[in-house]
């Protein structure tokens, strides 16, 4: 059998795509919204070499890997937004199972460092699985090394109607102390929204393992806030007076039932009052509510503060992930 690449065909390779990501990425999408979220991304990308001799703005590439039947069994998308740290460039490959070790991910590897050079990126980053030995040995024999380790942990809600053994204490003690909880849809989106931001902008680079800058305020909409399954009543916020000083955000998976624990993030001078265990608290009651099945998060595994958080609430561990690193620099030059 012989595989070749080819640039990807759209909307005809919607649901091949789908079927691959979905063999890997933890929630399920299907062809409907992966060209919803290509509806939000630029046509065309603008790259430069900025001051520090370091790749900034926007481009991406995307190839399939295919049989001699055009079967799709391979996916590449390596890309940067203009929020990207200066230099990198992230990167997703994806061979379907059965048909690996046949030379589909080399193929379309060798297409995407040629393009990061081309490109003059200095690093190249993915994630991969932490039970997935196959895919970590592929990851470091082209030169990939582990920077971060994260973890998934899920929440199970299915049959549940209550809160059980968590207490509710803090949040009715907060709230003599002054905090005000509401959501987004309360608040009105757009009178809220910017608050909503300033926060995001002020506790996002606070997470460990953050990278890159603050997107501006309407990429920030589409990519953070709105994200696939977003509602503004699903927006949590705590809030001092007018300022807010807490959020979370649970985005639903309607494919599965799911909620996905986005973000929750916490002002500085907020810290250490409980307030995001209390919004996490209000996560779960807002779960059960909507009949959710579970709750999923991930978390870098120096996240103590919200790792601890998790484990009083009932969460339980799964998989975890590497970020990988590849340095552009170590890539031998082609002769």
């Amino acid at each position: 059998m012989s595989i070749t690449v080819r640039p990807l065909r759209l909307p005809d390779d919607y649901e091949a795509i789908a079927k691959l990501v979905n063999t890997y990425w933890s929630e399920p999408v299907d062809a409907a919204k992966l060209e919803e979220d290509d509806r939000k991304l630029y046509t065309v990308g603008r790259t430069f070499i900025d001051e520090n001799r370091l790749l900034g703005g926007y481009d991406r590439l995307r190839l399939a890997a295919v049989t001699d039947q055009d079967k799709v069994i391979g996916y590449l998308w390596i890309w940067r937004a203009p929020w990207t740290e200066p230099g990198n460039l992230n990167h997703t490959l994806i061979v379907d199972p059965s048909f690996r070790s046949q030379g589909a991910g080399r193929r379309l590897f060798e297409q995407a460092v040629s393009w990061a050079a081309a490109l003059g990126a200095s690093r190249i980053v993915t994630e991969v699985w932490d039970d997935d030995p196959a895919s970590q040995h592929f990851a470091e024999t082209n030169g990939f090394v582990v920077e971060r380790h994260s973890y998934q942990s899920v929440l199970p809600l299915a049959g549940r109607d209550d809160l059980g053994t968590v207490d509710e204490n803090i949040i009715t003690q907060l709230e003599n102390e002054g905090i005000r909880f509401t959501t987004l849809a309360d608040e009105g989106e757009e009178a809220g929204e910017l608050k909503l931001y300033e926060l995001y902008k002020e506790t996002l680079v606070d997470i460990p393992g953050f990278t890159g800058e603050v997107p501006v305020i309407s990429e920030w909409r589409k990519w953070y806030l709105m994200a696939n399954g977003y509602s503004p009543d699903q927006v949590l916020i705590a809030a001092a007076g007018d300022r807010y000083v807490g959020v979370t955000n649970l985005l639903h998976n309607a494919k599965t039932n799911g909620m996905y624990h986005e973000y929750t993030g916490v002002s500085s001078d907020y810290r250490r009052l409980s307030i995001g265990l209390a919004l996490k608290i209000k996560a779960i009651e807002l779960a059960i509510a909507h009949k959710a099945a579970y709750i999923r998060t991930d978390n870098d595994s120096t996240n103590v503060p919200i790792l601890t958080i998790n484990r009083k609430l009932g969460y339980q561990p799964r998989r975890g992930s590497y970020r990988m690193v590849m340095e552009m620099k170590d890539v031998p030059a082609k002769s």
